[in-house]
């Protein structure tokens, strides 16, 4: 471990690996695993969390959850019990992860909760997405196939199948199941009523 350990807090029962780096302001909490080469930035809180080899973590909470090799992490992700990041991927500021395992490759930017689903390899996940698990009574689960785009502000209604190369246009709610590259248009048309909102706020 390198680095200074002012304001450092280590549980006795973690595991730390040569080369990583711990900055000031950072807990790590459990039976925690820090890879060798890992960078552990300020702000962060891990929890019973395995991080891989030199995955950098910025500013964010792990509770439960596995972090691969060559990953980003935040500022500000939270990735919850059961989170599973494979090799190589970004999950990004203001990300919740949380009982899902999301493909080697994949980048998941902003802005989005991914719950209770399992997203393929190379997928492009826009901000602003939303994986909706729960109709009130149960938790239902999405699968999403490799090299799939899904773009921004999209609500993906569970329970419900993406298959590979799938595009999902950003704006719409997908409510069933989606075949092989297929392309997914599902928001309502713009309308514009000319001078209609003229003193309508100020």
């Amino acid at each position: 471990m390198q680095g200074k350990r002012e304001n450092v807090c280590i549980s006795p029962l973690a595991k730390v690996a040569q080369g990583a780096k711990i900055a000031p302001g950072v807990t790590i909490e459990g039976k925690s695993v820090i890879g060798e080469g890992a960078v552990i930035r300020p702000g962060c809180i891990i929890e019973d969390s395995v991080i891989g080899a030199r995955t950098e973590v910025t500013a964010s909470v792990l509770t439960g959850a596995k972090v691969g090799e060559d990953c980003t992490v935040g500022p500000f992700a939270y990735l919850r019990k059961g989170a599973d990041i494979a090799d190589g991927c970004r999950i990004g500021d203001f990300v919740e992860v949380k009982n899902a395992r999301v493909g080697e490759g994949t980048k998941v930017a902003h802005l989005t909760y991914v719950g209770d689903c399992e997203i393929g390899k190379g997928c492009n996940i826009g901000c602003g997405v939303v994986f909706v698990n729960y109709d009130g009574k149960r938790k239902n689960r999405t699968v999403v196939g490799d090299r799939c785009f899904i773009g921004s502000n999209c609500n993906i209604i569970a329970p419900v199948s993406i298959k590979d190369g799938c595009y999902i246009a950003a704006g719409t709610t997908v409510t069933d199941d989606v075949g092989k590259d297929d392309l997914v248009i599902g928001r309502v048309r713009q309308v514009v009523k000319p001078g209609r909102a003229r003193g309508r706020f100020c």
